[in-house]
């Protein structure tokens, strides 16, 4: 996932993009776009061997700012009201709910 994410131009250290064979040194910044928000890391030590995924934090510091959350759950809120409901076609959603509908026995014909 790394490497594919260095070959999309999605990974930088210090602004600059790097391929995936980049090695990482104390202090460097690393920016990680994922899901349209930068991730800021900034590596505070390298360790002399490997470490599990849960040391990981010891050795780097998270730095991304508030703002990209706070803009991450504009997005979403602008989503859900992107289209006004009664407004248009109806999407793959609505038309599964309305199936849903008409397909559930208390809405039976009465004979």
């Amino acid at each position: 996932m790394a490497t594919n994410a260095c070959k999309k131009g999605q990974v930088k250290v210090n602004d600059t993009i790097v391929k995936p064979s980049r090695e990482a040194y104390p202090m460097d910044t690393i920016v990680v776009r994922k899901n349209q928000i930068d991730y800021r890391l900034t590596v505070l030590d390298i360790p002399s061997s490997r470490v599990g995924a849960k040391l990981v934090g010891m050795y780097r510091k998270d730095t991304t700012p508030k703002e990209a959350f706070e803009t991450d759950e504009l997005l979403k809120f602008a989503k859900d009201y992107y289209r006004k409901k009664g407004t248009g076609r109806p999407t793959k959603k609505d038309r599964r709910q309305i199936k849903g509908y008409w397909d559930s026995p208390n809405n039976e014909d009465e004979e």
